[in-house]
Order: structure tokens, then C-alpha cells, then sequence
């Protein structure tokens, strides 16, 4: 009775399986074939995907149309063209939103503002600008930041270099980063940055929820929905990682409701607090500031809340974690660049400095956009037409068209970087006369361009520098011999096998 049903699916998953690990390994310039497209080329080059996609552009003149499956809805834009990039974030951004498809794939994040479109988009954004922007909160980020450093990071560090060990900087950095997000966001520290690196299944969810998202974009809708009903594979990774997720966020927000209510009146009237400048105790105050009173606890607004600090976490974390462990291998694979790095930061910073002197370390702050140059935290960003469209390019794409804009290739582009597009120069950053150059957010797109552009871009930058300063300072990295490295295929760009290192002191 159902042998036909389950030939259907079962044929074209080993046909896809068979391509994908034999025939085709080697190619880069997709075949379109008959009833499965494109998919086998898409499928075999899943664990580099992003440099096969960077191979597909460049071959193709920076702009390419990927062929699905028949009826998989899988046909997908693609392109790396800094006109176009311009075009869809900005010159004509009301006519790109996030498409139909992208909420279902991101739907672990719910309705917080990278979900989110139109009105409900308009005011999230609004009311987190004011309350990023709020007195004292920069310093606060600033001073979370250092603490973490010198309670947790740095005594890890003398530990490995003490003991001779090899340590994983990602793992380092992403717990870190975690941490901050955690203590800025929520009012909460989770303390995963210890010696003993203990197993926290909520820093875990993240790298499981973008691993899976990456991969939906992958495969047909109906495969992936196959998986999630079935428990298997990546999607039950995902329905784990969002039940601990929601499960750890509902906690934080329950016990800061009432730690609100009890304090109400001193939290509305002392602004300047470092125990009440996270973002959750800020939002909670907007709501008594604009109604009067709140009703703690309901499901609608604690929903709200949770989006929020969600998305929150998933940008500050992800940010932070994935350019710190990129530049620290830039700097270990570019000695002469680390060197330079490290006389700006002797010359201009005492032994004791303030956040005001970092804006001093202009060789330290082109490292860092070059740093984001070539690995951007968010490699892809994905579009859709509300009503038909024609690219500069000359490319016309219809309503719906999904339109992936690539910004891991747009740092390997000849085209937009010049012939030494592939190397690690922190100079071409700053002018001649010494300052830093800034380039076009549409050519330079790790914090996204146009009106969806980062809220958190500047406030990223000094956590990057008090770190990348307060580390380069002390201690010196030496890669394991035979590790491998690569970008990994998710939809943030950690490296695939880890950041293994021996440390030791400068």
C-alpha cells in the first residue's frame, strides 16, 4: 500500500546520496538535472558550503540561479554583486523582506526582531536602539566585559600555558562570549568560562539551532519537515536545543519578574545601578513606564520577553565568539601582522588603560575589519521579493524568488577587494594619513547594510578591542601541528573542528 509513497522518497535520497558522495566530489559548477536539479552538486559540497558557493559566484560573475529539486520550492538567487547587495538592503528595501520560508526556517528564534517584518519589525528595532543607547549602558557592556576577562578568560589562559596543555580557543571565546551576552542581556551569569569547561546544554542549543538552520536551506522543505516529525538527525538536535533554550530563558524571565516586582520603585527611579542595566530589567521598566503597572508572568508578554533576549543573545554571542577566534588565527598564521598589532598596542596603551585609549589602535582596528572581511559572523543573508524585480545586474527575479546574498564571498571577490582579495592586510584599512578608511556597508557587510544594519556594530567593535588588546598583550598562540581548519556549515561562521592552540606568555 505504501510502497510507492516511500519509493518517491526513498529513490531521490539515495540518488542525491550516491551523487553527492562519488560522482560529483570534485565539481564546482552545479549540473541541472532532470526532476532533482541542482541538488546533488548542493548536497555533495554541504560541509564546505560556503566556499562552494564563492566558487559557483566567482565562475558565474558574482550572481548565479540555483535550480531545486521539481516541486521541492527550492530555486534560489544568488549573488555576491555589490550593486545588487545595495539594491535589495537599501535602494529598494521595502520591496525585500525575509520571505515566506525564512520564518519556518528561523522559527526557533519566534517573532524577535531578525524574524520579524513591517510594524512588529519597525518597533522592536525602534525600542532596542533607545535602550542600547541608554546612559550607562555602553559602560556597563564595557565593564562586564573586563570582569569576564580578568575572572575567567585570562586565569584559564595562565592555566593552559601553565600546565603545557592544548586548548580550543573557539570553545574559550564562545563560553565567553556567552557569558557577556548572558550577564548584559538578562542580569544572569551563567559561568560556563571555568577551568573544568563544564557542559552548559544552553551555550551547546546555539551551535545545534544554527547548524540546523543552515541546513534547511539546504534540502526540501518536506525532507526536513520528514525529519522533525520522525526525531532524527539534525532536526532532533534542534527540537533539544530549543526546549533547553525556552526552557532556560523562561527561568531567567520568571525569576527577574519578581526580583522587579520586589524592587520596582528603587530600579524606576536609580538609573545608575550596574546591578539593573541589563536589557531584560530595562525592558521591564518600559512597560511600567508606559502602562503604569505590569502584570507579571503572562504567557503573551513573557513570549514577548523571551523572543527578545533571544535573538539578543543569538546576535552579541555569535558576533563576539566567531571574530575572535578568526583574528586570533589570522594573527597565528601572519606573524609579521601580530607583530605590528602588538608594537601599536606597547606604543599607545599604559599599563593600566581606559576605554578612551582604545580609539588610539587604528592597525588593531583594521586587523579587525579585515578580521570581518573575510569571515563574517553571518556568512549568508536571505531575501525575497515582494513584487517583481530587476537587479542592477540586469537579472529580473520574480515575487517570492528566495535571494541568498553571500557575504563570505564578497570577501573573496577580486572584483570588490582587489588581486590580494585572499589575504590578511590590516593596512588597506587605514589612509594615508593614518586614519581608518572607511568603506560602504554594501562592500563591507558583516554588520548587514541599509536599514537592517547592526544596532550593536560600535558596541561590538570595543568588546573586540578589549579583548583582542588585554590578550595580544599577555599571551601567545602557536597552532597544533595537523589541525584542521575550516569555516563550518552553519549559518554562523565558527570553525568546523575547534581552534586547537598552546599558549604561552608573551
Amino acid at each position: 500500500m505504501y510502497s510507492p509513497i516511500l519509493f518517491l522518497v526513498i529513490f531521490p535520497a539515495l540518488f542525491v546520496y550516491y551523487f553527492g558522495f562519488h560522482a560529483y566530489k570534485n565539481r564546482s559548477s552545479p549540473i541541472n538535472w532532470p526532476v532533482l536539479g541542482m541538488l546533488p552538486s548542493l548536497v555533495s559540497h554541504r560541509n564546505r558550503i560556503h566556499d562552494f558557493l564563492t566558487d559557483v559566484l566567482q565562475q558565474n560573475g558574482g550572481t548565479f540561479m540555483f535550480k531545486g529539486p521539481w516541486f521541492g520550492n527550492m530555486d534560489m538567487f544568488m549573488t555576491c554583486d555589490p550593486a545588487n547587495i545595495h539594491h535589495i538592503l537599501s535602494k529598494n528595501f521595502h520591496n525585500f523582506t525575509k520571505g515566506p520560508g525564512f520564518k519556518k526556517i528561523f522559527d526557533v528564534l519566534g517573532d524577535g526582531i531578525f524574524v520579524a517584518e513591517f510594524e512588529s519589525w519597525e518597533k522592536q528595532r525602534k525600542i532596542a536602539m533607545s535602550l542600547l543607547n541608554q546612559a550607562g549602558y555602553q559602560k556597563f557592556l564595557a565593564a562586564t566585559t573586563w570582569r569576564k576577562l580578568d575572572t575567567g578568560l585570562i586565569p584559564i589562559l595562565n592555566h593552559f600555558s601553565d600546565m603545557g596543555m592544548e586548548v580550543d580557543l573557539q570553545e574559550l571565546f564562545g563560553r565567553f562570549a556567552f557569558d557577556c551576552s548572558c550577564i548584559s542581556i538578562l542580569g544572569h551569569d551563567p559561568a560556563s568560562l571555568r577551568v573544568d569547561l563544564p557542559y552548559i546544554r544552553e551555550e551547546r542549543a546555539f551551535v545545534d539551532a544554527e547548524e540546523a538552520a543552515l541546513r534547511r536551506h539546504l534540502l526540501p522543505e518536506w525532507l526536513w519537515r520528514l525529519e522533525k516529525w520522525l526525531q532524527i538527525g539534525k532536526e532532533k538536535k534542534l527540537s533539544e536545543a530549543m526546549k533547553n533554550l525556552h526552557k532556560f530563558l523562561s527561568h531567567h524571565i520568571s525569576f527577574k519578574s519578581q526580583e522587579f516586582k520586589k524592587m520596582e520603585q528603587v530600579i524606576l527611579t536609580d538609573d545608575e545601578n550596574d546591578q539593573d542595566l541589563d536589557l531584560l530589567t530595562s525592558y521591564m521598566r518600559l512597560e511600567v513606564a508606559e502602562k503604569g503597572n505590569i502584570i507579571f508572568a503572562p504567557k503573551i508578554l513573557e513570549q514577548t520577553w523571551k523572543d527578545t533576549v533571544l535573538n539578543l543573545i543569538f546576535a552579541g554571542k555569535d558576533t563576539i565568539s566567531a571574530a575572535l577566534t578568526w583574528f586570533f588565527w589570522l594573527l597565528a598564521t601572519n606573524p609579521v601582522e601580530e607583530t605590528k598589532i602588538r608594537q601599536e598596542l606597547s606604543t599607545n596603551l599604559p599599563v593600566k588603560w581606559e576605554l578612551s585609549q582604545l580609539k588610539k589602535l587604528v592597525y588593531l582596528h583594521g586587523a579587525l575589519c579585515e578580521t570581518l572581511r573575510l569571515f563574517p559572523p553571518l556568512g549568508l543573508q536571505h531575501k525575497a521579493p515582494v513584487e517583481p524585480d530587476t537587479l542592477p545586474s540586469g537579472h529580473r527575479i520574480n515575487p517570492n524568488t528566495k535571494t541568498v546574498l553571500s557575504f563570505y564571498s564578497m570577501g573573496r571577490m577580486e572584483s570588490i577587494w582587489g588581486q590580494d582579495c585572499l589575504e590578511f592586510k590590516p593596512g588597506r584599512w587605514i589612509t594615508d594619513q593614518g586614519r581608518i578608511k572607511n568603506e560602504p556597508s554594501f562592500k563591507f557587510t558583516a554588520f548587514n547594510a541599509g536599514p537592517r544594519s547592526c544596532l550593536g556594530k560600535e558596541m561590538s567593535f570595543v568588546q573586540l578591542k578589549i579583548v583582542a588588546a588585554s590578550i595580544v598583550s599577555l599571551f601567545k598562540f602557536e597552532l597544533v601541528e595537523n589541525h584542521p581548519i575550516s569555516p563550518s556549515a552553519s549559518v554562523v561562521l565558527h570553525m568546523k573542528h575547534g581552534f586547537k592552540v598552546m599558549v604561552s606568555r608573551v
